[in-house]
Formats: structure tokens, sequence, C-alpha cells
């Protein structure tokens, strides 16, 4: 009888093992302070495309997630110490980039854009040379399109691009440089910046946003994309552009 037991136990004990292992929960790190892309909810709860994004392609992809806010400053580092295993943070894949870490398929095509006070006489980017324009550290904006335009702006840089919108506002800048969803949520939807702010342009070079894993997640990698691939091919990304950037 004991034996019996025992054995049934044994085998409720690996069924139960098995369950955990299926029912593994993968930590999402994204700074929610990029709005529509990633932000807080009023219920204090990380929203935005990016979240619903890896949310299908996880569902898709057969895998649990949980995204967690984390500050960008901080945010590679969470990847590279294992207390996150994907970034979803409208991170651009860059060259450089890639040497670090590992980038799914992209799910994002943006480009830079330059928000500057309503009036401005700022059109392009040579207009910016000699002025003062912000940005969020560590972001393309800073660290790619002004050094490839050979720009000499008077650069500073932000822990948040709201920080920067923010100064912008009180006339403490001339302009601030981020991806163009965020800088047309700023200017064109944001209540207290409709009428004071303006986009002054948008840049011809295409970024693309990717999640990023570590380089020897590979199994992970696989699963991300191939829930990637079914959100694009069953139309499932529609809704989510729809609802964030309203195309």
């Amino acid at each position: 009888m004991k034996n019996s037991i025992c054995a049934a136990l044994a085998a409720i004990f690996l069924m139960v093992s098995g369950a955990f292992a299926a029912e593994k929960v993968y930590i999402v790190a994204s700074d929610a302070t990029w709005p529509p892309m990633e932000s807080m909810s009023l219920e204090k709860q990380v929203e935005g495309y990016s979240v619903d994004y890896i949310k299908a392609a996880a569902k898709e992809g057969g895998f649990a997630v949980d995204v967690r806010n984390t500050a960008w400053d901080g945010i590679f580092a969470a990847l590279g110490s294992n207390q996150a295993d994907i970034i979803a943070s409208s991170v651009t894949i860059t060259d450089k980039r890639k040497k670090a870490m590992a980038f799914s398929e992209p799910y994002c095509e943006i480009r830079q854009a330059v928000v500057v006070p309503a009036g401005s006489d700022i059109k392009t980017m040579a207009d910016l040379d000699g002025k003062k324009v912000g940005g969020q550290i560590g972001t393309t904006g800073l660290i790619q399109a002004l050094p490839k335009a050979r720009s000499k702006a008077v650069v500073k840089s932000y822990d948040e691009v709201g920080l920067a919108l923010e100064d912008l506002a009180r006339g403490n800048l001339d302009a601030v440089i981020c991806d163009d969803p965020v800088a047309k949520y700023y200017a064109n939807k944001k209540a207290e910046y409709r009428d004071t702010l303006q986009i002054a342009f948008v840049t011809d070079d295409v970024e693309y946003y990717g999640f990023a894993l570590r380089k020897n997640d590979t199994e992970l990698l696989d699963k991300l994309n191939a829930g990637i691939k079914a959100v694009k091919t069953k139309g499932l990304d529609k809704p989510i552009i729809e609802k964030w950037l309203g195309e």
C-alpha cells in the first residue's frame, strides 16, 4: 500500500512539476515613459503599443510574459543580469546594439521627429545648429540622428522624454528630438501641449523597433519570432496599430 501511495505521489509531483515548467513566465522590461508606445495606465499598469504587441506575440508563440516598468537607464543592465528576459521598450535595432544582445524580427517602423514651440522657424536639421536641443538619454535621436547630420546643436539629455518636452514648453529649449509616434502624441494629442508645440519635421531615415533578448536565449527568440510572424499573418497587429497610433 505504501509503495502504491508513494508511486501515486511521485506521479502527481511529476505532473505538477511539468505544469510549472510549462508555465514559465518570462519577465519583460519596459520603460513606461514613452507614450503611446509604453506608459503607465491610471491603474498603474504598463500599457501601450509595445506592451500589447509583446503580449500578442507571446500568446501566439505559446509562452507567458509579465511586463514590468523598468527605468531606461537600467533596462539593458536588467537584461544582462537576468532580472529581465525580454526588453519591450521601443528599442531601435542598431548594429552596435546587435553586438551586445539579440533582437527579434522588427515589430514597428519609425522615424525621428523634431518638436518645437508653435511658430518656430526651425524646419530642417541644419536649423538646429547653435540651438538648444533636448532628448532622452541613450536614444537614437541623440546618439544617431544628430551625429549623422553633423549637427552643431547644443544637446541636453534627460532621463525621460517627458521632462525634455516640459522644458521645451517652458522655453528652456529650442527643440526636442524623439521617435515620431512619441512626438505626435505630445504635439497632437496631449492636451497641455496641443496649442503650444508642433512637429517641425520628420527625418527620412527609417528605424525599426525590435524586442531585445540575451544572445544565448535562442529558443525564446525562435518562439518570439514565431509569435511576431503569427501576429502579422493573422492581422492581429492591426487593432494594436489603430488603438495606439491611430492609423
